[in-house]
């Protein structure tokens, strides 16, 4: 059994709905107690969430301690678990999953196997109210064609080198190399983090032995706020770091379709012909879509949920990043 002593980190805000099982499940990991330590870094939740973790987990476990994230922001969230923590790898996780029982354990043993400064497991979409429509989202959101070629999500039955991953261990060492998480991100401040990896030429590695449930929006209108925002940060996390690698391209393909169907629309105002472009891209489009929500389909959803939840995914992140530029300089000046 490993003798490194492993620093958990879970940030969290108002999630009396899940960290019950988020804080369970880290309890039945198979690494020995007196070599985790867990930090809940709560951004002053307003509901039972502080009642639930101080009064059901610190006052029984020794190793479980919580810290006050007065920023409300999940950077500082990060920062915050990390400057308290000593252990020699760092887990981040989220108060939204529930993680496997050899989650920890296979992480850092494959730390011991490869050459990396951080390795990921695979997150399974799971839905905790199920019925046709929640089932349409699990199954978008964990489609290369819904979410791209972000493997943690799609999953995969190999060791394989990523650009980034969802809930890594992190060898302490990363920290001190790469610095902290930028906290001017609101979003993607993990995927920017990983990049600097990547772009200094360290390995990011994802395994397929170390799983966890992540448990997904149930609505399409939560699933449109959640990835207009997604969008609009991609552009905002470009201006902040200055760095045009700071992001994948996959990141800004939503945004290309979006512009295709658009811009053609406006300038056919002056040239009336360009709105077969618009047609073109968008017949091109709903025809990837059927015939991908035809062949993913099955009789726990049913296809047009299938249809608009792919619809609803792309366009709004391709609007989000679209309301990125617009109000980026408003961003620019606000945090000067």
């Amino acid at each position: 059994m490993s003798n490194e002593l492993v620093s958990i980190i879970i940030p969290c805000y108002n999630e009396e709905k899940n960290i019950r099982e988020c804080l369970n499940s880290v309890g039945n990991f198979d690494y020995p107690k007196e070599k985790l330590e867990i930090f809940v870094v709560d951004g002053m939740s307003t509901d039972k969430t502080r009642e639930i973790v101080t009064e059901e987990y610190c006052k029984n476990k020794s190793n479980i301690r919580m810290i006050d994230n007065p920023m409300r922001t999940t950077p500082y969230a990060f920062n915050a678990g990390i400057r308290q923590s000593i252990g020699d790898f760092i887990i981040i996780i989220g108060a939204h999953s529930a993680y496997s029982r050899e989650y920890v354990r296979n992480l850092v043993a494959w730390h011991k196997k490869l050459d990396a400064y951080n390795i990921g497991g695979v997150m399974i979409t799971d839905i905790r109210n199920k019925n046709k429509k929640t089932k349409a989202i699990e199954i978008v959101l964990s489609n290369k064609f819904g979410v791209g070629n972000a493997t943690f999500r799609t999953g995969t039955n190999e060791v394989k080198s990523v650009d980034t991953v969802a809930y890594g261990c992190y060898r302490r060492e990363s920290f001190e190399k790469f610095g902290l998480f930028n906290e001017k991100l609101i979003r993607n401040q993990d995927i920017e983090f990983n990049k600097r990896i990547i772009n200094a030429g360290g390995k990011i590695y994802l395994v397929p032995d170390a799983e966890c449930r992540y448990f997904a929006r149930e609505t399409f209108s939560e699933i449109a706020d959640n990835n207009f925002k997604n969008g609009m940060w991609n552009i905002y996390t470009v201006y902040f770091t200055k760095d045009y690698t700071s992001l994948s391209l996959r990141h800004f393909i939503p945004l290309v379709f979006v512009l295709s169907l658009l811009l053609p629309l406006v300038f056919s105002f002056f040239f009336w012909y360009l709105i077969f472009v618009s047609l073109a891209s968008l017949g091109l489009y709903l025809g990837a879509v059927v015939l991908v929500s035809l062949k993913i389909g099955s009789k726990e959803t049913r296809f047009l949920y299938l249809v608009w939840a792919f619809i609803v995914l792309h366009v709004s992140y391709g609007a989000g990043l679209l309301a990125g530029i617009f109000t980026l300089p408003f961003k620019a000046l606000k945090n000067r």
